[in-house]
């Protein structure tokens, strides 16, 4: 996933109201205090602060469309309301449902050598939490792990990308009415905010955006010790095998693909295809994206590209693989252009992609895809593993002895078999990345474990058996000790 937290910021719309690190000291030291006084918040205050926040959500859903469209400059409204609005009023729907239950300790059986001592692990609030989030979905990525961090009963500050300036303002100024500075506030900033922030000594940090820029999150993290939960990106790959029902698999791919213009974490970043399918494969991804898009520069349904210089990169990495032998197909029904100063740009298949090509080695983040072909299945999951690890994989096809062999020999974050994007909607699978792709996952219950300590508590009744292991060690301790290993601890 590209760089929330840029080494520069490149918005014509630069916020001017940048944290200095006094402010930042300030907030951490006002949700530090109010943590201390209350380090257990009861049930009904943890319902109360989400309530709020779905209000926040419900009231304002003509404004967030609105701040969205502008910084995107042009963004599908219905894609704001299904995956910004609906995500994230789902997420805290869910939490409140469950919240009574995850609050509950874990009751854990005591072997027989520790009876009639009991055990249990208590689900503990870490403290203050801090979240950093992206671009490309300025409201989902942002309150999303505020809704588990609020959950489990922390106190959230939260900076967003500077690239969504008027999303990010609006945010926090929604925030600030509804919530007091101590139980969750939003810091503005650029790169330099975005660096403090990251060095703050926070109980947990939570960061979406690039492999590069988590690494940087994490090791200004570790100089406090601070755990981290890194959600990244890389380059997640379709792979048709010979037996996928193409007509069917098309649709599903190309929505995954073009949904935002392809600047999504979990997009499909290149397709798989048998060496032999390759031209009933573009023939069918591109009828299945006109279908959906009949045109395109002047479409509300289709996103524009976030900025000038994602623009940019996305046509230096078609025409890098233009010089390299790729077959460039625009798709464009309309036979139309964007305007000028248009960031709307046509979706794109690279046929023919090779390692060699920028566009293989670098995360797409946009309406560009590229189409490697394979020989044998191997083959295909062999070009896969040689990779580092995706934040996601799609597999189609229909025979489910070879799909579980090959999901059994790949490694990704999450996996959607025979559709895409699906599996991160569902609020009982844990979200994240394994390897490059990230560390740590949320959504649902793991969102409230994410945030919090599983403490172990352990109960010793008067009257215990462990005492027969106390020295002097003799005669009797050997005997117990024995016995212990008769009946395997």
């Amino acid at each position: 996933m590209p760089s929330n937290v840029e080494l520069r910021c490149d918005n014509a719309d630069r916020m001017n109201d940048a944290a200095p690190q006094s402010e930042l000291d300030r907030l951490l030291a006002l949700q530090r205090a109010a943590f201390a006084r209350e380090p257990y918040p009861s049930l009904a205050q943890r319902l109360d602060r989400l309530a709020r926040l779905a209000a926040v959500v419900d009231a304002n859903g003509t404004r967030f469309i609105a701040a969205v469209d502008r910084d995107f400059g042009g963004r599908s409204a219905h894609e704001t309301r299904l995956a910004e609005l609906f995500i994230v009023a789902a997420e805290i729907a869910h939490a409140r449902r469950k919240l009574a239950r995850w609050m509950r300790p874990e009751r854990v059986p005591t072997p027989l050598h520790l009876k009639p001592a009991r055990a249990k692990i208590e689900r503990q609030p870490l403290g203050v939490a801090g979240v950093i989030s992206p671009w490309n979905y300025p409201v989902q990525l942002a309150l999303a792990p505020v809704v588990g961090a609020l959950a489990a009963g922390n106190r959230v500050l939260l900076k967003p990308s500077e690239l969504t300036p008027a999303t990010s303002a609006l945010l926090q100024s929604l925030v600030k009415a509804a919530f007091a500075e101590d139980e969750f506030a939003i810091v503005l900033g650029d790169a330099e905010v975005g660096k403090a922030f990251a060095s703050l000594p926070f109980d947990h940090l939570f960061f979406t955006g690039s492999t590069a820029v988590g690494r940087a999150v994490a090791r200004a993290a570790a100089e406090n010790l601070t755990p981290v939960t890194l959600e990244l990106g890389g380059k997640s790959p379709a792979l048709l095998a010979p037996d996928a029902d193409l007509e069917a698999a098309a649709p599903r791919l190309m929505a995954g693909k073009l949904l935002n213009a392809g600047q999504t974490c979990i997009a499909p970043d290149y397709a798989l295809v048998p060496e032999g399918e390759l031209d009933a494969f573009v023939r069918a991804v591109s009828g299945a994206a006109d279908a959906m898009y009949p045109s395109y520069a002047g479409n509300p349904d289709y996103t524009a590209i976030v900025n000038e210089r994602h623009h940019a990169r996305l046509r230096a990495l078609v025409e890098d693989a233009r010089t390299q032998g790729a077959r460039i197909v625009e798709l464009n029904p309309a036979n139309e252009r964007p305007a000028a100063g248009s960031r709307k740009m046509l979706p794109t298949l690279v046929v023919g992609a090779t390692d060699a090509m920028a566009a293989m080695r670098e995360e797409i983040f946009g309406p560009v895809l590229p189409i490697e072909t394979y020989r044998t299945l191997g083959e295909a999951v062999a070009k896969i593993r040689s990779r580092p690890h995706p934040l996601a994989f799609y597999y189609f096809g229909r025979d489910a002895a070879q799909r579980e062999k090959v999901l059994a020999q790949t490694q990704a974050g999450g996996v959607t078999v025979n559709d895409t994007l699906w599996h991160f909607a569902h609020k009982n699978l844990p979200f994240g990345g394994v390897g490059a792709s990230g560390i740590g996952s949320y959504h649902g219950e793991q969102s409230f474990l994410t945030f919090s300590h599983r403490k172990p508590v352990f109960a010793q009744p008067r009257v215990a058996a462990t005492r027969l292991l106390y020295p002097p060690y003799g005669k009797a301790f050997e005997r117990v000790l024995s016995l212990l290993r008769k009946l395997g601890g």
